[in-house]
């Protein structure tokens, strides 16, 4: 084989290897975003709406600031079995490539090179240990200036959360 196909093959792997490592801790990344929303309902009623809501979905009520028509929910987020099988198989075919070219560099350890694709549940494991945890979402309820019927609500939640809620309770984004 060509002297330079395999150091160039190397740096390459490495670059995906690299890749592959941000990733997966980017798979444990907080991703909490504020938003305002609008909404046709009136406060009293859309204060139950998301409390039915948040209850439905096991979050439970932190704090409660009633004169400022403020709640803080608080739940737990469970990681996805799914994620961290994917994670694990995709850290495994990582691992494979960079040990099947370190053993075409280096032939006479190739076996322990390829012993790396050992390693590859630990990404499995370090996404089961970082994405299990308590969420919290903060609402702040406003009636919209000039209507009784309306009401405005900054959220600070989780966009996924966020995306759900938007659906689920037809609020608009208000921009």
């Amino acid at each position: 084989m060509n002297t330079a196909v395999l150091p160039s093959t190397f740096v390459l792997t490495l670059l995906l290897a690299v890749g592959l490592f941000f990733f997966i801790k980017a798979s444990v990344k907080d991703r909490t975003e504020q938003v305002k929303l609008s909404s046709d309902s009136a406060q009293e009623s859309l204060l139950t709406q998301l409390q039915q809501y948040f209850s439905d979905r096991a979050y439970r009520v932190a704090a409660v600031d009633a004169p400022n028509y403020q709640v803080t929910f608080e739940g737990f987020v469970r990681p996805s079995w799914f994620l961290a099988i994917f994670l694990t198989m995709l850290s495994a075919g990582g691992t494979l490539c960079l040990g099947l070219v370190l053993a075409m560099l280096v032939p006479q350890n190739g076996q322990f090179f390829l012993a790396l694709v050992l390693l590859s549940p630990l990404a499995g494991i370090f996404y089961w240990k970082k994405a299990g945890r308590s969420e919290q979402v903060s609402l702040k309820l406003e009636a919209e200036s000039g209507s009784e019927t309306k009401s405005l609500i900054t959220v600070r939640a989780h966009r996924d959360e966020l995306a759900a809620m938007q659906k689920a309770l037809d609020l608009k984004p208000v921009s």
